[in-house]
């Protein structure tokens, strides 16, 4: 036996008769928060120095924490490999 029931309902009535929250103030929040910082940010798409600065300053930092992770994840293969990395004893 197949039933279908069709039910007409908004998304609010929905997430009522469900016990779900409303979502929608914090929602708003973060697109209003979101759009502040987007605006704020415009000054320095439009000034090409203000802009390759930027850019200079995250790859740098970038460059930097990749090498950090690459002298730990060398430092560690070390450190495997050279404590019990051989034949078994018996």
């Amino acid at each position: 036996m197949k039933l279908t029931i069709n039910i007409d309902c908004t998304p609010e009535e929905a997430r009522t008769f469900f016990g779900m929250p409303n979502v929608e103030p914090l929602n708003n929040m973060i697109v209003e928060e979101m759009t502040k910082r987007a605006k704020d940010n415009m000054d320095t798409l439009a000034d090409p120095e203000r802009l390759m600065a930027a850019w200079m300053s995250m790859s740098g930092k970038g460059i930097e924490g990749f090498q950090n992770f690459m002298g730990a994840a060398m430092s560690g293969m070390g450190g495997g490999m050279g404590s019990g990395g051989g034949a078994k004893k018996k």
